[in-house]
């Protein structure tokens, strides 16, 4: 086999491989958007609105919780349990096992595509820590959402009150009323909002903007096109939690799509659900705790 007909071999093998891992990388992300309908017996949204809990009702109906069922599952009849409370009664928490994550970024990638994020602003990066000294070296990828602290450093810092913590304890930012200070983006200690300055994918490229990139956001319910002049151009932007997933019944997009199911999300003020059960595990730590935010993201070490 001459030289040539070596190098042609080989580089058809790389890109099988290429192939097959992009395969592998698409079907497991696949699998973790469809393992709740899989899982669940997925039926028609309910017509009837929830006396207690608002407008807004599940769009699931799941059987009992058993043990040793998948996590999606449980994490969904935690969230309809929780529905059905008023919205003061609940408290979303999140809970990341770092033995978990892989450093996909799978979670990220789902949080832009959900809602519609431009270039420059991201909700939920993966960190790296690198530890140890050469050759001994250790790795770990670190998810980082917004906290939605119980005293949060951001909101009262705003001028014009565009940021506030409901009383479900998630923090928002109300895109009418921000002026873009930036003043709660220098406030919060975990770099954890983004300023939209208007930047468009198809601009940097050198060309048109992109139809992706018209399509309304679904963030606040609130169904927003992004053009020039308008909100949330010109906005400080953050993570919600996807209050629109949740109040409808369905997790957000990050904990969903997570390949190593190393994202939980649920109701914290609830014994029964799996983020309680979890946050009482001894190998719970908070990042930066010693600040007095009480941030609502726990992490398992």
């Amino acid at each position: 086999m001459t030289q040539a007909t070596k190098s042609a071999t080989s580089a058809d093998k790389l890109e099988v491989s290429r192939r097959d891992f992009l395969g592998m990388f698409a079907s497991g992300i696949f699998a973790g958007l469809v393992a709740p309908a899989i899982l669940g017996e997925v039926t028609p949204v309910h017509a009837a609105p929830s006396a207690q809990g608002g407008d807004i009702v599940p769009v699931v109906d799941l059987p009992e919780a058993a043990e040793g069922e998948h996590p999606v599952k449980r994490m969904m009849q935690d969230l309809q349990r929780a529905l059905e409370k008023p919205m003061d009664q609940r408290k979303w928490g999140m809970v990341i096992d770092l033995r978990k994550c892989t450093g996909c970024n799978g979670c990220a990638v789902s949080c832009i595509q959900e809602n519609k994020l431009p270039p420059g602003v991201v909700y939920r990066p993966v960190l790296t820590e690198t530890t140890g000294t050469y050759p001994n070296i250790a790795r770990r990828f670190v998810p980082r959402p917004c906290m939605h602290c119980e005293q949060p450093s951001c909101t009262p810092v705003c001028p014009v009150n565009a940021t506030w913590k409901r009383s479900d304890g998630i923090v928002i930012v109300d895109y009418d009323m921000c002026i873009g200070c930036r003043a709660c983006i220098t406030a919060c200690p975990y770099n954890a909002r983004s300023f939209d300055a208007g930047r468009f994918y198809g601009d940097e490229e050198g060309g048109e903007r992109q139809a992706y990139e018209l399509i309304p956001s679904p963030e606040y319910k609130e169904d927003r096109i992004r053009t020039d002049g308008s909100s949330p151009i010109g906005n400080a932007r953050k993570c919600h939690f996807c209050i629109h997933r949740i109040e409808r019944g369905e997790l957000p997009a990050c904990t969903l799509s997570c390949m190593g199911r190393a994202t939980y999300f649920g109701d914290l003020n609830d014994p029964q659900s799996l983020v309680s059960e979890l946050i009482g595990k001894p190998n719970v730590m908070k990042i930066k705790e010693e600040l007095g935010t009480k941030p609502q993201v726990f992490y398992l070490v």
